[in-house]
């Protein structure tokens, strides 16, 4: 009856969509898929740039739920917070964010890295209050960085201290760090977009590195051959509203999300849930359809059996005079803007994915409280 009734559902969504790009033209609701059989104890993430902050961000807030991540370019936990000498000079109190835990304010220099003890402390506090997951459920969890030498937007030494943040709460032998002497900030790939070293829209780039299988494998483990493009199932969008206020612009969060569904999946098989994060200027507005089916992804997802969440952003930027406070280029929530409590259960972003997660594996698994 369950093969029934989910291949029936995709088959009719497999019809709305477009053969050219493999992307559905229909929206459903998530809630539709609630026949998948997720595996609870199998739910992974990972993130490029403000996704990879995300996804580091998703895994501190509920590692009691999240057994791996793959981080390619970002930073540690509540980096933003930081103060430092400078902090008490800048009236926009982007100062950590943008010249500690990354290299993006146009006006000053880069000042990082920024201190690991701020995260650690950020980490206990939290988890004391109950705000976020006790850290020791990191113990035992599946961690792979990357950094790329020519990336000069979250430069190496920036996730020299995600690495040291981990380190902190697992045994350090048991993190894979992995740096190339070519790229540049971008999802890497291997043989898909820019050139290695290039960073330029929409930020994936051809390093003869499948970086997506570098993630799936340091999780899962042994992985099965990729599929084929020719085999892979069509991409289906879904209806994010059902997970958000839509009236508060300060989620800036997309009305789109997309996931990908293996057909051993569709037919019943239970399977991994692993949610991808993209970058800033990499929401579907601005990149299409390329982060979500030119990663890589889908590919080692379809004969793995592992079902992909891509949730969507969208760009916050309705005031000239105060974009500094807002989100113009679609990055994740990893600063504040949404409000102060963004890296905590309760924050906007993270619940609407938890959200997402709880209607795929069919029970609140992951607590979404209200601020």
């Amino acid at each position: 009856m369950f093969t029934n009734r989910i291949t029936a559902r995709l088959a009719l969504v497999t019809v709305l969509c477009v053969a050219v790009t493999s992307v559905c033209a229909g929206t459903i609701a998530l809630g539709s898929l609630k026949d998948l059989s997720i595996d609870k104890t199998a739910i992974s993430l990972s993130g490029l740039s403000s996704g990879a902050f995300m996804a580091h961000q998703f895994h501190v807030i509920h590692s009691g739920h999240v057994m791996g991540v793959g981080i390619i370019a970002g930073g540690p936990y509540g980096c933003a917070e930081g103060r430092y000498f400078w902090s008490r000079f800048d009236a926009t109190g982007l100062y950590a964010a943008t010249s500690v835990c990354s290299n993006t304010n146009p006006y000053w220099f880069f000042q990082g890295p920024p201190d690991v003890d701020v995260s650690i402390e950020a980490t206990h506090t939290r988890a004391s209050a109950g705000d976020i997951d006790d850290p020791a459920h990191m113990r035992n969890d599946r961690v792979w960085l990357f950094s790329g030498a020519n990336d000069d937007i979250v430069p190496t030494s920036v996730m020299d201290i995600v690495a040291d943040y981990y380190a902190g709460f697992i045994d350090k032998a048991t993190i894979v760090y992995e740096k190339n002497d070519d790229a540049n900030h971008a999802m890497i790939t291997e043989a898909f977009g820019n050139a290695c070293d290039a960073y330029q829209p929409h930020y994936i780039n051809d390093c003869d590195f499948d970086a997506a299988r570098r993630i799936f494998r340091r999780i899962y483990g042994k992985l099965d051959p990729k599929a084929t493009s020719e085999t892979l199932q069509p991409v289906i969008t879904f209806d994010q509203t059902e997970f958000f206020d839509t009236s508060d612009r300060r989620i800036s969060m997309n009305r789109l999300g997309h996931i990908y569904i293996p057909r051993a999946c569709a037919e019943g098989t239970t399977c991994r849930l692993h949610v991808a994060f993209h970058g800033c200027k990499q929401f579907q507005e601005i990149a299409g359809d390329l982060f979500y089916t030119r990663s890589a992804y889908n590919e080692w997802a379809e004969t793995n059996r592992i079902v992909v969440l891509y949730p969507q952003t969208n760009a916050w930027a309705d005031n000239p005079y105060f974009q500094y406070q807002q989100n113009p280029n679609g990055c994740w929530d990893w600063w504040g803007y949404s409000g102060e409590d963004y890296a905590s259960k309760s924050g906007k972003q993270i619940r609407a994915v938890a959200g997402m997660i709880n209607t795929l594996v069919g029970s609140p698994l992951l607590d979404t409280p209200t601020p």
